[in-house]
């Protein structure tokens, strides 16, 4: 029996939705860039958290609704490029790194090879994820997230702007910022992945808890709160991979006690 012309209507429209929610991430990604371009920073910072928060959305929609597929998948995986790696580095180099030097110096392309590296780690970071998307642990991200980095780096640019921190003042702390966030994305420091929670239907009431402070604190000062949260997510990933490497270790030696005992 062909299936109702309503149920074709609707899978197709299923189908669209989670697309249509990462065609509007690469949007603000593409938005972000033209903003850095012409001088406007926080439009560009307020850009790129769209796209983050659309990236976060888009997946889930997708399996809500069980529209998960192969082109979602590259598609996603190619607006995250534009969102969260192009964009944050022509953002930080129009705002900061294009300052540390004359046109022709050394420091000059210091700017904008960090920029690069960046950009570049972020694409290195989004091929490794494609590949062992069907191996790795669900848990936990090998390397940090390019979204992550992305708000990290987009948070301290909008937390100077509101603050009038001069963008030369801090150009050295930027170059190192990308420098070091780009690293981290391709290092294989574990990181919690937010994709796996919660796991039931079911939460704790404290985690609500925690939600509601969190919200009143982004409404009290948007850009301290992001630059906060997203500093203690970039630190927490070497916490959490010396202390697996330590528990590792110590099971290891309390394997051969035992073996030795036997």
């Amino acid at each position: 029996m062909p299936e109702p012309q309503s149920r074709r209507g609707l899978a197709r429209g299923a189908f669209l939705l989670p697309n249509a929610l990462t065609t509007g991430a690469f949007m603000a990604g593409f938005f972000a860039i033209i903003s850095a371009i012409a001088d406007q920073p926080v439009a560009a910072c307020i850009a790129i958290i769209i796209a983050g928060v659309l990236d976060g959305v888009d997946g889930r929609v997708a399996r809500l609704t069980g529209t998960q597929s192969e082109f979602g998948v590259q598609y996603d995986s190619l607006s995250d490029m534009v969102s969260f790696g192009i964009a944050p580095a022509v953002l930080v180099w129009t705002w900061s790194l294009a300052h540390l030097g004359p046109p022709e110096t050394v420091a000059a392309k210091l700017g904008w090879l960090a920029a690069f590296f960046y950009a570049a780690c972020a694409a290195l970071r989004l091929a490794r994820f494609n590949t062992q998307a069907g191996v790795a642990d669900k848990r936990y991200f090998q390397g940090l997230a390019s979204p992550a980095a992305a708000g990290t780096l987009v948070a301290a640019v909008w937390f100077s702007e509101t603050r009038g921190i001069d963008p030369q003042a801090i150009v050295w702390v930027m170059l190192v910022a990308s420098i070091l966030l780009g690293t981290l994305m391709v290092s294989r420091v574990r990181y919690f992945s937010f994709k796996a929670w919660p796991v039931g239907d079911r939460v704790p009431i404290a985690w609500i808890f925690v939600m509601l402070v969190i919200l009143v604190l982004l409404a009290i000062d948007l850009p301290a709160v992001l630059l906060t949260i997203g500093v203690l997510y970039v630190c927490s990933g070497p916490v959490l991979t010396a202390r697996g490497r330590y528990q590792q270790r110590m099971r290891r030696r309390r394997e051969r006690k035992d073996h030795a005992d036997s």
